[in-house]
């Protein structure tokens, strides 16, 4: 399995966060397409864990359907930056173009709650918000039992671990006798462990955008020091992912636990839903060898998966940002994958 390159990343990084300093929430339209009017429900709280306000919004087609299927989106940022802006543009795109409520998520980052968020309980509000969404998605015309997942890099980890440890769920999360998550939002009188029994978090399918798939590599890569420049931009000082007292040589257990590459189950234990992956053949942060390995074990583990490789694109080209230096523009590079990932949802609910 690659690790990160770090030279890469650290240059990447830089650019990325340099540049990409605004967000446009327009999407430009092609002039021929008829487009589907749509609502916005902003800034939906669905949860407030430790007073930090999660929201997410939800867009709805206004095309005369009772209900429609969802599809929720987290962001991506190495879990240190950005929020759901980020997806704002992609949001938009899909919504006019394909008949799916989409729900576009934020959850907390590592450096919140003064530099002490670890990385199990973003998975936890990654859960959260998906066990939220099928309590909660009909009063906004969704259908609960019609759900895709997807996400961009770090988004793209997150909907993974959605995705693969949605069973793996206890009522003492991480600090009991073995791994498990406890979603930050758990419906009234129902326990984590009910969760799994119901299958609450059972989705029908997946889409992930250069996904990190393994963040035991990432991190024997040096992602907790500062060779990840996320740090530095976020304001942060470098840290280890689950606090002071854990740490790579010592508990790997923690950090495969976060790690999709280790959770894949042989249909024979659980089937998995299909799921698309994607990545830009120049992407130099999540190369299309890591994503390869992923799908190919998927496979191997009698799934359905399948890989799209974007031509030419490096790294973040679903993002509404407008990256100059690496020649990104949201207008140009997402509307081939987003075609892409409208028809893979099609061909699932049968549209």
């Amino acid at each position: 399995m690659e690790k990160f390159n770090t030279r890469l990343s650290k240059i990447f990084f830089i650019v990325f966060v340099i540049i990409s300093t605004s967000c446009s929430h327009a999407v430009e339209n092609e002039s021929l397409t008829k487009l589907n009017e749509f609502k916005i429900a902003k800034k939906v709280e669905w949860a407030k864990p430790d007073g930090i306000s999660l929201t997410m919004d939800i867009y709805t087609p206004q095309t005369g359907k009772s209900k429609y299927p969802v599809l929720v989106i987290y962001h991506g940022g190495g879990w240190l930056i950005n929020s759901n802006a980020s997806m704002d543009s992609m949001s938009a795109y899909i919504v006019q173009r394909g008949e799916y409520v989409v729900c576009n998520v934020n959850y907390r980052l590592l450096g919140d709650q003064n530099n002490t968020i670890m990385m199990n309980q973003i998975v936890e509000d990654a859960l959260g918000a998906l066990v939220w969404i099928k309590e909660n998605i009909s009063a906004y015309g969704g259908d609960a039992s019609k759900i895709i997942l997807t996400g961009d890099s770090a988004g793209g980890h997150l909907a993974s671990m959605v995705l693969l440890a949605g069973n793996k769920l206890e009522t003492d999360g991480f600090s009991g006798k073995t791994l498990g998550f406890k979603p930050t939002y758990l419906p009234q009188g129902k326990t984590a462990e009910d969760l799994v029994i119901n299958k609450t978090l059972d989705v029908q399918g997946a889409i992930l955008s250069y996904a990190a798939f393994d963040m035991y590599a990432a991190c024997l890569g040096g992602f907790e020091t500062s060779g990840n420049i996320f740090w530095t931009f976020a304001g942060k000082s470098p840290r280890g992912i689950f606090g002071k007292t854990i740490n790579i040589n010592d508990n790997p257990e923690y950090y495969k636990a976060v790690s999709p590459i280790y959770l894949i189950p042989e249909i024979h234990q659980r089937a998995l839903p299909p799921q698309l992956c994607l990545v830009g053949t120049k992407d130099n942060l999540i190369s299309p060898a890591s994503v390869q390995y992923y799908v190919d074990e998927v496979k191997k583990a009698g799934h359905k998966a399948e890989i799209w490789l974007h031509e030419g694109r490096p790294h973040a080209f679903l993002d509404s940002q407008k990256n100059a230096f690496l020649g990104i523009e949201f207008a140009k590079d997402a509307p081939l994958a987003l075609d892409k990932m409208i028809a893979f949802m099609n061909g699932i609910f049968n549209y």
